[in-house]
């Protein structure tokens, strides 16, 4: 293991991470909201801690590795997330304890959308950007900027980048360059935003709720500026508008790339993930809308269409947004949008739960199963597309969903164990392993209920879920620690 270099690494990262904190600093002299002081005090105690780390190491030139970057992408989302509760936690308003500080941060930059804090409204400006900047930032992942950076000051980032990239194929490039990879992929992201935010504003938002609700919305985060989250707005065109955003952020990023650079469609029609993810959002959709027209929820008929169509796509995308209190929807609707929400977005996407493209090989596995009985002697291989699947991603598939459903049962039997209900557990350990937001019975409205301990068993899910698990499990194996 490469000390020197994964401590040269998290120092810079978290002297980067620092000037984040400035932005909120202007925030809050434009709307004169008297909160610019903690930012600076944040700003000022991360700078420190960075270069407290890098200093000692500066001179190291020692080549990153693979088991490197897998400690340097843990360890910095774990210290990232540490210190981006600062600000939160100096603040005079919202008034929080730390374990709520490291929460709130920790639910921003992994995406995951869910909140301990309560009258929004009344929050200063300043804060409430700073947690749609979280979010923003996690979205594509901190590491994939320094991807982009970092080799300028003379440190490889394909390792990093293979650490941090979600999905089971993580050797792709869309560039012959890492870094021209992670700023193609920035690139995009930045274009997404900002068209999300000017089509926010032409739908009636003001522009600083367009801004912010862009960054969650793009990031798959779910944040909001207001209580009431996207209800506030009672705007069908704001929900059509997130409604589309929220589904393209839930798409690879790569085929949104190509998109771009080739000015052609057609190799999404082309991608059978893609495919499958259509197809699931159809079929939630028409459910939910059905059943919600069943039960005659809503009055209006084009009140009941919308409302379902976005509920169904924030969950399935992870995005968390909600326009009404889907908990207490009539039937099996809010079971089954929690549900959804273990599939997920696509792999490569800003989107959580396990990912399309591995329900879809587990499908097609059990596909090749079945014909197996009919036909034992057959050499049947597993195909996306006309692509033959290679026998270590499946294996790599069903790995993950064991140790998936293994974490699962022990975290749910851990915040069971610090007094919560089996509804409001499960669903829990659902919004923040699938990094969703949201959830049913006492975390329906969010997670200001819970004691610390079932805050810091939540904490852990968000970091395993944004990780994929394994980036973090990995870190406890003796095999890792072995020379």
């Amino acid at each position: 293991m490469n000390w020197t270099a994964v401590q040269r690494i998290l120092g810079l990262l978290l002297m980067m991470f620092s000037f984040t904190m400035l932005p909120p600093v202007i925030i809050s002299l434009l709307y004169d909201d008297h909160s610019w002081l903690p930012f600076v005090e944040g700003f000022g105690l991360t700078l420190a801690a960075g270069v407290v780390c890098w200093l000692p190491v500066h001179g190291s030139r020692k080549d990153l590795r693979l088991r490197d970057g897998f400690l340097v992408v843990a360890s910095f989302w774990a210290v990232l997330g540490t210190f981006g509760a600062a600000p939160l936690y100096f603040a005079d308003m919202p008034s929080i304890s730390f374990t709520n500080a490291v929460f709130e941060s920790m639910s921003g930059l992994t995406t995951t959308g869910a909140t301990i804090l309560t009258g929004l409204d009344e929050l200063p400006k300043s804060i409430l950007y700073y947690r749609h900047q979280l979010q923003w930032l996690g979205g594509m992942g901190i590491i994939v900027l320094a991807v982009a950076v970092l080799p300028m000051l003379g440190i490889g980032g394909m390792q990093l980048y293979r650490a941090e990239t979600p999905g089971p194929v993580k050797d792709t490039r869309l560039t012959p360059r890492i870094t021209q990879t992670a700023k193609a992929l920035w690139y995009v992201y930045v274009a997404f935003t900002v068209a999300c935010a000017v089509s926010y504003k032409a739908a009636g938002m003001g522009w600083f709720d367009a801004l912010c609700h862009a960054f969650s919305t793009v990031a798959i985060g779910g944040f909001s500026t207001h209580d009431l989250n996207m209800g506030y707005f009672e705007n069908p065109a704001v929900e059509l508008v997130a409604v589309v955003f929220m589904f393209a952020a839930g798409i690879n990023f790569s085929l949104h790339f190509f998109a771009w650079r080739n000015i052609s469609l057609r190799h999404y029609g082309r991608d059978p993930e893609f495919r499958a993810y259509v197809v699931m959002l159809i079929g939630l959709s028409v459910i939910v809308i059905a059943a919600l027209f069943q039960f005659q929820t809503f009055d209006d008929p084009g009140h009941t269409f919308i409302k379902g169509l976005f509920q169904a796509v924030s969950i399935a995308t992870t995005t968390g947004f909600t326009t009404a209190n889907f908990a207490a929807w009539p039937a099996v609707i809010p079971v089954l949008l929690i549900f959804s929400s273990f599939i997920g977005g696509s792999a490569g996407s800003t989107a959580g739960g396990i990912k399309v493209i591995r329900w879809l090989l587990v499908y097609k596995q059990g596909m090749r199963e079945i014909v197996r009985l009919v036909h034992p002697s057959a050499e049947i291989p597993v195909k996306l597309g006309n692509s033959i699947v290679p026998h270590r991603v499946v294996d790599s598939v069903w790995g993950f969903f064991s140790v998936y459903i293994i974490v699962f049962g022990v975290m749910l039997l851990a915040m069971m164990a610090t007094g919560l209900d089996q509804v409001t557990a499960f669903s829990a350990v659902a919004a923040t392993l699938n990094n969703l937001g949201p959830g049913l019975g006492d975390v329906a409205s969010g997670f200001m209920s819970l004691s610390d301990a079932a805050k810091w068993i939540a904490i852990t899910g968000m970091l395993l879920g944004r990780l994929e698990i394994f980036t973090l499990l990995v870190l406890i194996t003796p095999t890792f620690w072995r020379h």
